[in-house]
């Protein structure tokens, strides 16, 4: 059976090269590519893929891991690989909870790509080694994790956002944000918002 792919990636030539990699494999085909969100809903809808190829970064709209979104709640939904160059766990928690079925990096052999696609094509799991070896200490770890919620406050807080601001943009009190504050500082061991947004940094939780 010959599998029909969707690219999206803002790189022209970044698509040209993913396409001739993919076409060179044989019961791989490509059948639309897309340079944001919206093209690539309209590819979709008019090709129905078996599998959408995803880059997280998609210029100045909006990014890969909402474009994800919006191709998973198509009535015809199809499967979705993110194939990206950022591996903090941020992205990858967020790219998963949207629905991409698996998540690889660019660097991958081209064999690990090939496979990936034929698995998400059947509905299992394809992620990088790096990505598994990151769910498994999230998973196994001891240690408290940070929380998706308390992620989402780190990157606003890397954005410069003030107790105010973050209660605003998070629709909750300033005493919840500071609540949060607190579990995040305990968690990465600091004691201030810069602190935490270096640890955060240096611990791959977000990408700056």
């Amino acid at each position: 059976m010959t599998l029909r792919l969707v690219l999206v990636d803002d790189h022209p030539v970044v698509r040209a090269g993913v396409r001739a990699l993919i076409e060179s494999s044989d019961g791989l085909i490509v059948v639309g590519e897309a340079s944001n969100a919206a093209e690539a809903v309209t590819a979709v809808e008019r090709e129905h893929p078996d599998v959408v190829l995803m880059d997280l970064s998609l210029g100045d709209g909006v990014g890969g891991i909402e474009a994800t979104a919006r191709l998973r709640g198509l009535e015809h939904p199809p499967a979705v690989l993110v194939l990206t160059t950022y591996d903090s766990e941020s992205d990858i928690l967020r790219a998963l909870d949207a629905g991409a079925g698996g998540y690889l990096l660019k660097d991958a052999p081209p064999e690990q790509l090939f496979a990936g696609i034929r698995s998400v094509a059947v509905g299992a799991p394809a992620l990088a080694p790096s990505v598994a070896a990151m769910l498994m200490r999230r998973a196994s770890s001891p240690d408290p994790r940070v929380t998706e919620r308390e992620v989402e406050v780190l990157e606003l807080l890397a954005d410069g956002l003030g107790n105010r601001e973050l209660a605003r943009a998070l629709f909750v009190s300033e005493a919840t944000v500071k609540s949060h504050l607190s579990h995040i500082y305990a968690k990465l061991g600091v004691d201030t918002r810069a602190g935490a947004v270096a640890a955060a940094i240096e611990q791959r939780i977000i990408r700056r």
